[in-house]
Parts: structure tokens; sequence; C-alpha cells
């Protein structure tokens, strides 16, 4: 059973004010795995895009990755940039980000996302 959203699901969330998430993968640097991910989430009329490197500070105990180290200290939220559309930020995501449209998960659910990570290792 997959838990990500359709299409619908992924825009009724954000017009109904929730954020989406994508987890991006890893990669390996100077011995630090680095976990990449992304959330898209409504701000007043906008749409914020929102890319978070961090180091992967986990366990399967404990998935809390929204408070993990991020890699650049000079963007202790990630790197957000702002569209003015769903479309728009979502166009953003996949050209920039090579985030995929059908693998969004709801709001809080990139610690699923993590964990799934973890147990593929």
């Amino acid at each position: 059973m997959s838990n990500y959203l359709t299409q619908e699901q992924l825009k009724a969330g954000l017009n109904a004010g929730k954020g989406i998430e994508q987890w991006l993968g890893h990669y390996e640097e100077d011995g630090e795995t680095i976990l990449k991910w992304l959330r898209i989430y409504p701000e007043k009329d906008d749409y914020n895009v929102m890319y978070v490197e961090c180091y992967d500070q986990g366990n399967p105990e404990f998935l809390d990755i929204y408070v993990f180290t991020v890699v650049d200290p000079d963007e202790p939220y990630g790197v957000i940039s702002t569209f003015p559309t769903i479309e728009d930020a979502l166009a953003f995501s996949a050209s920039e980000y090579s985030a995929l449209k059908d693998h969004f998960v709801g709001n809080g659910k990139i610690q699923e996302e993590y964990l799934n990570y973890l147990n593929s290792k």
C-alpha cells in the first residue's frame, strides 16, 4: 500500500493549509551520510518549496529528521523558494530537485520515508 498522495490529495492538502513532503535520497560526503528531502507548504498567498540537506543523525528509534543538523549552517531551514501557485512550486521541485509528482507524502510523513530508507540499508 502506497502512502503517496494523489494529485487531488496533494492539492487539497495544500489548499487546506497543510504541507507536503518528499524524500529525495542521500549521498556520502567526507564519510558522512547526507539526507535530502523537500517540503512544499502554503504561506499567505504563496507556496514555499523548502529543500533540506541534513546529516543522518537518526536510527529506527529516533526518526525526527526535522531536528537533524543541516549541512549549510547559513540555511538553517533549508533553501526556500517561493511561488504564486501550487503548479509553479511543483514544476520547480521537479526541475530543480528531481522531485516526482507522484511521490509526495503528507505533512509529518517524511519520518516514515526516512524509516523506509533506514530499513532498506
